[in-house]
């Protein structure tokens, strides 16, 4: 089977080069951009933070090179506007707390606090900068806003893996100003992914979820090519079944994907790839996480009620075929995996990828989500920090915010 086409091509070609290294960095002001958007609980504590953590490996390397760092990241989707509820301030005081000094926060981007915060910064120092979508500018990769942010630094470091999907000026703007480089996270994550899709260990099983075939289509159509196993869950599922002329009441159905689906299962079959639709669904009344629910074969969704899972035996006929993979990865839910009564056929899966004989990489989204609900982190080979950015890489597309260090 051909490898997924694309910037990497199976390969991680980074230059030695724009590795970090401590001889690039001592005595430097650093920006470092992060992928802190993290989730909170209701009384604003973060309830994740695994992101943060994540970053350490590349923080404490440049903090024993000497550098200073100016932390940056986004945090939600504020578009420009200040929403308080949305301020770093509080991952700024959890990462005071674990890298054992203080991490002073600007509270703005730019202005006279944040040149003054920068400017008494010792080696060593550390301060982070405002939610950076509170200024349009990071998002609309604004020139000038790219440039402000350079000014405020020597050196740039993106290890915000999560994010470098995203053509924003924080990502790929500010590479046009300043010497830059990756951190440890963005190396982790490519060259793990990398590694397994040059040579995958056989059975090789693919599991893809998600509400929509257009939004997974490119990743399927990549996998296709080199999986042995493609498991279908979540709502496109229905687009698939549609396809094959079942009737699926008020399910999510993309009518005008239809002949995509079918192009799908007509590529499988002439590859010789396994693909697997439900068998079984657990159905609701209406959209609601407390709904009517119950079990129907997948040909008999009765009109006026709507799939939201997987069924019992789906589950099993899916489980199973993971249980016997060597290599699994997995991007998206089976269902709507945050509702208690339609997450058994997301959890499941996640139980069984967890097993120690199977290379298992988890693609970050709902998927990474299930995983650290049930506490099986440890037990996955891999569990990205970025959704949409291990989405676009399987594609075999080309990362913004890693191109722009390339070029």
């Amino acid at each position: 089977m051909e490898q997924i086409k694309g910037y990497f091509n199976g390969d991680y070609p980074f230059l030695e080069s724009k590795f970090i290294k401590k001889s690039q960095f001592s005595g430097k002001k650093v920006l470092l951009r992060c992928d802190y958007n993290v989730p909170f609980f209701d009384n604003g504590e973060i309830s994740d933070t695994s992101r943060i953590d994540k970053t350490l490996e590349t923080i404490n390397y440049l903090l024993s090179s000497d550098a200073s760092i100016i932390i940056c990241s986004h945090l939600g989707r504020p578009h420009g506007q200040v929403i308080p509820a949305l301020s770093l301030k509080p991952i700024s005081d959890y990462l005071s707390s674990i890298i054992n000094r203080k991490v002073k926060f600007t509270g703005q981007i730019f202005g006279a606090t944040t040149s003054e915060t920068i400017a008494s910064l010792e080696p060593g120092g550390v301060c982070m900068l405002e939610n950076l979508r509170f200024d349009i500018g990071e998002e609309t990769c604004n020139d000038n806003f790219s440039q402000k942010l350079a000014e405020l630094s020597d050196v740039y470091v993106n290890d915000a893996f999560g994010t470098c999907h995203r053509e924003h000026a924080s990502l790929v703007g500010v590479t046009k100003y300043l010497p830059s480089f990756y951190g440890c996270l963005i190396k982790h994550e490519i060259s793990t992914m990398s590694k397994i899709l040059k040579s995958p260990k056989r059975p090789f099983v693919t599991a893809i979820g998600g509400s929509k075939v257009s939004d997974k289509f490119g990743i399927i159509k990549s996998f296709i090519n080199i999986t042995d196993v493609l498991i279908i869950g979540g709502g496109m599922a229905y687009t698939f079944m549609n396809a094959l002329g079942y009737s699926v009441g008020d399910s999510i159905c993309e009518k005008d994907k239809i002949e995509m689906a079918k192009t799908i299962l007509t590529e499988a079959k002439e590859k010789n790839v396994k693909l697997l639709l439900p068998i079984d669904n657990k159905i609701g009344k209406e959209y609601a996480p407390d709904t009517e629910c119950k079990v129907v074969d997948a040909d008999k969704i009765p009109d006026g009620w709507q799939g939201l899972d997987i069924g019992p035996k789906t589950e099993k006929l899916y489980t199973e075929e993971i249980k016997n993979a060597k290599t699994f990865i997995w991007n998206g839910p089976m269902g709507v995996s945050e509702w208690k009564n339609f997450s058994s056929g997301t959890f499941e899966v996640a139980r069984a990828a967890a097993s120690p004989n199977i290379v298992s990489i988890v693609g970050g989204g709902d998927s990474a989500a299930a995983v650290k609900k049930l506490s099986l982190v440890d037990k996955m080979s891999h569990v990205s920090t970025g959704g949409g950015a291990s989405l676009m890489f399987f594609e075999g597309k080309e990362l913004p915010g890693v191109a722009a260090i390339m070029s």
